[in-house]
């Protein structure tokens, strides 16, 4: 009995050790669990942190290098395969917010100014550049020098309009005619602008911003007896001063604009050959940029637009543009058709000589030719009083696409009939409707040409209530077609001036915000097609063919570009440009 109750005893004593070795097994246990949390904490602890590093590292300015050392020591203390790590830290950065990028144009603020409904200037600010004298008004004080054969400086009075026409025979208005010299709209356009309403100092506001280079009376001054050095000598200078100006840096010039007041082949020298024609200003690289406004454009190139010539009427006032218009309702006109100009016997391809005979045989047909010395075609009055008494006005190329007879003629009322395309419909897209055949008539050059097809017949064919309407479209289109006096304003209407400024701001606008907008105006521009693009209709993106594709083709190496198959386009050129001048000599007894 007694050895089993000691055997007792010793369990009983033994018995307690086992709960204390329990308890210390359970305490090691958790030791190890608070080890592996606090480890873990400490390695999570340690890749936030490490993440951080790395993120502040690619943040960090290019010119403040984040040390290495510690870089380094965290590699190799922790090898956390860094690939696997670094990558997705660096390709899932967020992308920069979309404002940040638009903040980065300058001309966003411009912009904006469109919204401001309180400010009626709002989106239609003009910045004017004010650049040395010898850009503008030096050319005015020595004004003998600006035409070879025309003397220049009564035409230039009265801020570019010329001397005053006495209304003798009753042709005109007893206000607002003057001898406007036809390529006058440099000085004429620059004294517009002073009086435009919406002028600011400050260039961030600037819808646009206005270059005044008298760049039409620059190159006439050297055309005639002087080297190439020389003709492009004052387009380089202004090229070098606008591209120093801070306003310049906006757009690289895209939003700048300038006016010439002669046909563009005058500043599209192809060579630097001193025979070579003009000048190069157009071709320039800075000048690409620019826009030019000319009374004649190029259909291959875009940064030239047609504006109109300039005519003998600027009012001062709405009523009397009104007054005039409803004078031309009223007139009764005798004539079918007329026609004011010479004959090109040197150019084969005119077909001026058929048009002269045609008026000359018809009945119905009424010709004032021009020519060299006297003719009535110099006097404002005896053309103007023609087309007055004319339903229809024959308007064929001179010796280039276009001419002021056109302008002269609708600001009579009479309605135009074209032959070539390149002579109103691609070149005044901002002045005249898309739809050619509500205000004109036109005649392929070649039914004239081959099949001698009879303008009476072709003209006698249109019902008398369709040439009603017509004429009064061509009416109602003469606040759009004349330059008002530059000294005053007209109050509602808007002149030739107007609806220029008004589309290069609507140019200007255009591709700021399709830059904002990271697209383009059209897809697949081609330059060359560049006549094609005013012509689409709203919505298109890409000019196909055309109808009018003869008209403007360009022949190919090695061809004559006087042949029949390129429609004539391609005779418009230096050649053309040279043979304009012409014109002035003929009109120096004005």
């Amino acid at each position: 009995m007694t050895p089993r109750v000691a055997m007792r005893r010793r369990s009983a004593e033994a018995a307690p050790t086992e709960p204390t070795e329990k308890g210390n097994e359970g305490k090691n246990h958790n030791n190890r669990i608070y080890l592996l949390v606090s480890l873990s904490l400490f390695f999570w602890a340690l890749l936030f942190y490490f993440h951080f590093s790395e993120k502040q590292i690619q943040l960090q300015p290019q010119h403040q290098p984040q040390p290495l050392s510690s870089i380094s020591l965290r590699v190799h203390k922790f090898p956390l395969d860094p690939p696997k790590e670094k990558e997705p830290l660096v390709t899932t950065l967020p992308p920069a917010p979309v404002i940040v990028e638009k903040q980065e144009f300058p001309f966003v603020r411009a912009l904006k100014t469109a919204d401001n409904k309180s400010d009626p200037c709002g989106g239609k600010y003009i910045y004017v550049h004010h650049l040395p004298a010898k850009f503008n008004e030096d050319m005015l004080r020595d004004c003998k020098k600006l035409s070879l054969w025309t003397n220049m400086c009564k035409f230039t009075t009265n801020a570019g309009l010329g001397p005053p026409l006495e209304n003798v025979e009753g042709v005109f208005s007893d206000q607002g005619w003057y001898a406007t010299n036809q390529f006058a709209v440099d000085v004429i356009f620059s004294n517009r602008m002073k009086q435009y309403k919406c002028l600011t100092n400050d260039s961030s506001l600037a819808a646009a911003i206005f270059v005044p280079f008298y760049a039409g009376f620059d190159v006439a001054r050297y055309l005639w007896g002087y080297n190439i050095s020389t003709r492009d000598a004052a387009s380089l200078e202004l090229v070098d001063w606008l591209m120093k100006r801070p306003e310049w840096e906006i757009m690289r010039g895209k939003d700048h604009f300038l006016v010439a007041g002669r046909i563009t082949w005058d500043f599209r020298r192809l060579s630097e050959e001193e025979t070579d024609w003009g000048n190069k200003l157009l071709f320039l690289p800075a000048a690409k940029n620019m826009s030019m406004l000319v009374v004649e454009s190029s259909p291959w190139n875009a940064n030239d637009f047609g504006i109109p010539y300039p005519t003998y009427f600027h009012p001062a006032k709405d009523s009397e543009v009104f007054e005039w218009q409803e004078r031309m309702r009223n007139l009764d006109r005798k004539w079918l058709f007329s026609f004011a100009g010479a004959p090109r016997p040197d150019n084969p391809k005119s077909i001026r000589g058929q048009i002269i005979d045609q008026c000359t045989n018809s009945k119905v047909g009424k010709l004032l030719e021009c020519d060299f010395g006297e003719s009535k075609c110099h006097a404002p009055s005896s053309i103007m009083q023609m087309f007055q008494g004319s339903l229809f006005c024959l308007q064929p190329q001179g010796d280039s696409y276009t001419r002021r007879s056109a302008f002269d003629s609708m600001l009579a009322g009479c309605i135009p009939v074209f032959f070539h395309p390149g002579s109103a419909y691609t070149q005044y897209t901002w002045h005249l409707p898309k739809n050619y055949t509500t205000y004109s008539v036109f005649i392929p050059e070649d039914d004239i040409r081959k099949r001698n097809r009879s303008i009476e017949e072709r003209l006698l064919q249109i019902p008398p209530e369709q040439v009603k309407i017509m004429r009064e479209n061509v009416i109602n289109l003469i606040p759009g077609l004349i330059y008002a006096d530059p000294r005053s304003e007209l109050e509602t209407l808007k002149d030739a001036f107007d609806v220029s400024v008004e589309a290069i701001i609507d140019k200007v606008t255009r591709l700021r915000k399709n830059m904002i907008e990271g697209r383009t105006e059209y897809d697949n521009f081609v330059e060359e097609n560049s006549w094609k693009y005013a012509l689409l209709e709203e919505g298109q993106r890409e000019a196909g063919g055309h109808v009018w594709d003869p008209f403007f083709s360009k022949p190919k190496p090695g061809e004559d570009s006087s042949g029949e198959s390129n429609g004539g386009g391609t005779t418009i050129s230096a050649d053309a440009a040279k043979n304009s001048w012409k014109s002035e000599q003929r009109d120096k007894t004005q």
